[in-house]
């Protein structure tokens, strides 16, 4: 299967995300919209719109995207404690409907601020629960008519989507990626997900988190298409190997500058954040470029770990990955417009 390559919409409220220049239109409709077009522009088949209480409700956002774009695809990142399963199901496939069969969806099923919104916070064994009903009611809704589930925590009566999810070849709905590296979390993804999206791992850890994934769907009687696998990473890449060093180096200098509470609250987090964190304790550099020192001073999620490098460096790491069975990839740097031309203009083609 051919590689996919995404970007990152930074879907916040405030401005400044992991070093984009501060501005007080960061998150306008233009902003976001001249990210899309250009991602359009150099070879980017979508991005991915984070979710969390607090920012930009994430299909809003990629509605009006999808809007001002022509060949743009979203992956649009939701909750299902903040959603009804139906009630998604009907909003995404409307998008997906109006925009030609664009839409991608990333479930998240990690902490949030719920009772901010109406939700309770199970525990962890029960969200994850949660989420695989979720995933099978929604994908059911997706492909079947007058729906009927009595489940622990959804129930619907003779429920039908309108409008239906156009199919297209390989495609029966939107793609469903997932994350997350508990053993509950890679239950979900073996059982019921398209995608399951890793960080930026060494290459050795994902190689064998990806064959106990596989194994893993084998015990549990996957009876889906095989679970595809993906990497979203933030890619450092400037024209010489020094250059990017020289900036990456620079740039976490200047992240350590802040205080040591704000890290340090960071630390009690999800297994698989903390897997990101402990990678520092292996070196700072793993493999031939993957660098964890952000991770020691505040970085986190995909700004954890970075690939640093020229084009040819980076793209010889992803190709690396590509070879483990990586096949969709979600890259970002900032400033994000700058970069994601940089390296559409300079990575993409050597994957290609």
């Amino acid at each position: 299967m051919s590689a996919e390559f995404l970007w990152y919409i930074p879907n916040q409220s405030a401005p400044g995300h992991r070093g984009e220049p501060v501005s007080a239109d960061h998150n306008s409709l233009d902003t976001l919209a001249d990210q899309a077009q250009a991602l359009e522009q150099h070879g980017w088949q979508g991005a991915l719109v984070g979710t969390g209480w607090g920012r930009p409700d994430t299909l809003t956002v990629a509605t009006a995207l999808a809007a001002r774009t022509r060949t743009f695809e979203p992956l649009v990142a939701i909750r299902p404690g903040y959603w009804r399963p139906a009630h998604f199901a009907s909003a995404a496939a409307t998008l997906d409907q109006l925009s030609g069969g664009r839409v991608r969806i990333n479930i998240v099923s990690g902490s949030d601020d719920a009772a901010a919104y109406g939700e309770t916070e199970p525990d962890q064994a029960d969200r994850y629960a949660r989420t695989e009903e979720f995933i099978r009611l929604v994908r059911r809704l997706w492909t079947e008519r007058n729906v009927t589930h009595h489940g622990k925590h959804y129930r619907v009566e003779d429920s039908t989507v309108l409008p239906r999810v156009p199919t297209r070849e390989g495609r029966p709905h939107p793609t469903l990626y997932f994350g997350g590296a508990s053993p509950a979390a890679e239950r979900v993804a073996a059982s019921v997900a398209d995608v399951q999206l890793f960080w930026g791992e060494p290459l050795a850890d994902i190689r064998e988190r990806i064959e106990r994934l596989r194994q893993l769907s084998d015990r549990l009687g996957r009876e889906l298409p095989p679970l595809q696998f993906g990497l979203r990473v933030t890619t450092v890449v400037r024209d010489t190997t020094e250059q990017a060093w020289t900036d990456a180096r620079a740039r976490v200098e200047e992240m350590a500058k802040r205080a040591a509470a704000e890290v340090d609250s960071q630390r009690k987090t999800a297994i698989g954040q903390q897997r990101l964190y402990d990678l520092a304790t292996r070196g700072e550099v793993l493999d031939d470029n993957l660098y964890t020192a952000p991770g020691r001073v505040g970085g986190g999620g995909a700004g954890t770990t970075w690939l640093v490098g020229s084009p040819d460096d980076v793209a010889k790491s992803l190709r690396r990955y590509q070879d483990l069975g990586i096949t969709h990839f979600v890259l970002s740097d900032t400033p994000y417009l700058r970069e994601l031309r940089r390296q559409g203009e300079q990575v993409l083609p050597l994957l290609r």
